[in-house]
């Protein structure tokens, strides 16, 4: 009988692991030691130099779900981020993220180099009520974003209007309506090749790291943010670079958060603006261009905390415009809970659904995609500061949709630094 590869591989990943949480709880003195030897200066004039290591491990039904690129029902993702923190006075501040990794989502491909984000900020006044802020930066849409990193998220995923695909592409429009169930792989049209995943767009492709502008600040209990970018909240990450797409079509974002207490945080957010890239202009009607046809989101999110317990929830409803068609329209949501059991140990959930509404076809109006439902549970332990250590299991049923998986076990060391 021959050995089984991926056996070895699995167990030689679980010993590497183990050997890398013992080094590194032995060794937290030295993690210390590294923080402060790149940190200096005082409150008004500092440098920082920190970032994320980050081992991942998938174990997943084939065809892989969401934005996760393999065919192999195992998949391994390290990943590098490099952060860059630098005050000047009261009034300059920088920030950048570098990430070495398979891709920006989990992927079996080569190593690449990215600099996914940087941004000037300036603050004209002594306090914080208004900054202004330009360079390449995550979307102000939302509460998920200000805790995407590894480190503040309960799960090793994103929530499901985040990555959840829908049959539309961004670099060329659906000549009719079973074109767009045939890209959204909907019902009878579902021919189980996934090879197509990467053009398909979501809600909101994670972060939204698209290059603008935006002012930001807080007024008593209130907090805003609106900003101006080059993509829309849906597109992919090869449009968030100033290189590859110009502001001809930009898109306006913008949220209000009101906090009335320390344990409540209510917003409410928007974002309108083209979906489309320039190659899908010939696919067009004729006498159309890309800016009739947008990406109008609202966005509602809470938050709160007590004790042990965190819980947040996001509501969004969705309307593309689509050449040829007319409005698709989806509502998403999901609600998620945290609960640290000691310091050192915590448990998270979360429940995530997703609808589609009708279009219109020569016939009856047909549902657009298809109807998704998930479950996300985490295992969550840090054995330092800089040390933390998840496991997830997620349940996702979808309807008329026999092909895709439907469960997910996650794992990711990730150490701080």
């Amino acid at each position: 009988m021959r050995p089984d590869k991926s056996l070895f591989l699995n167990r030689g990943l679980c010993c590497a692991l183990v050997l890398f949480v013992s080094a590194i709880r032995a060794d937290a003195d030295f993690l210390d030691d590294i923080n402060r030897t790149f940190s200096f200066g005082d409150d008004s004039h500092r440098f920082q130099l920190s970032g994320l290591v980050d081992l991942e491990g998938y174990y997943l039904d084939q065809p892989a779900p969401d934005l996760i690129v393999t065919n192999s029902k195992f998949l391994f993702n390290p990943r590098l981020s490099i952060f860059v923190d630098a005050q000047w006075t009261k009034h300059f501040y920088f920030f950048g993220q570098v990430r070495i990794d398979r891709g920006f989502d989990p992927s079996d491909k080569g190593a690449q180099i990215r600099l996914d984000e940087y941004f000037l900020r300036y603050a004209p006044l002594d306090n914080k009520q208004l900054n202004f802020q330009v360079g390449k930066f995550a979307t102000v849409v939302g509460n998920w974003v200000q805790r995407h990193y590894s480190w503040q998220n309960p799960f090793v995923n994103a929530p499901l209007p985040y990555e959840n695909l829908t049959g539309l592409w961004d670099i060329a429009a659906p000549d009719n309506t079973d074109t767009l169930l045939y890209w959204g792989h909907v019902g009878e049209y579902d021919t189980g090749d996934y090879s197509d995943k990467y053009l398909r767009l979501p809600v909101i492709w994670g972060p939204s790291y698209a290059t603008g502008f935006a002012v930001l600040g807080f007024v008593g209990k209130f907090d805003y943010a609106a900003e101006i970018k080059n993509a829309a909240i849906a597109s992919r990450p090869e449009a968030w670079d100033l290189t590859k797409t110009n502001f001809d079509n930009p898109t306006f974002s913008g949220r209000i958060g009101v906090r009335p207490n320390e344990m409540w945080n209510v917003g409410f957010s928007a974002s309108a603006g083209p979906y489309l890239r320039p190659e899908a202009a010939p696919t067009l009607p004729a006498g159309r261009s890309i800016a009739d046809y947008r990406e109008l989101f609202l966005g509602q999110d809470v938050s709160f905390a007590w004790r042990h317990l965190q819980i947040w929830a996001e509501v969004f409803e969705t309307r593309f415009e689509v050449p040829h068609i007319g409005n698709a329209d989806i509502l998403a949501y999901y609600i998620e809970a945290k609960y640290k059991m000691t310091p050192q140990l915590f448990i998270a959930a979360r429940w995530n659904q997703q609808f589609f509404g009708t279009v219109n076809d020569e016939g009856p109006p047909v549902r657009w995609g298809n109807n998704t439902s998930r479950i996300d549970t985490a295992l969550g332990y840090r054995f330092t500061n800089y040390l933390q250590v998840k496991l997830q299991y997620s349940f996702t049923c979808t309807e008329d949709n026999a092909h895709l998986g439907e469960q997910l076990l996650a794992t990711q060391v990730t150490l701080k630094f």
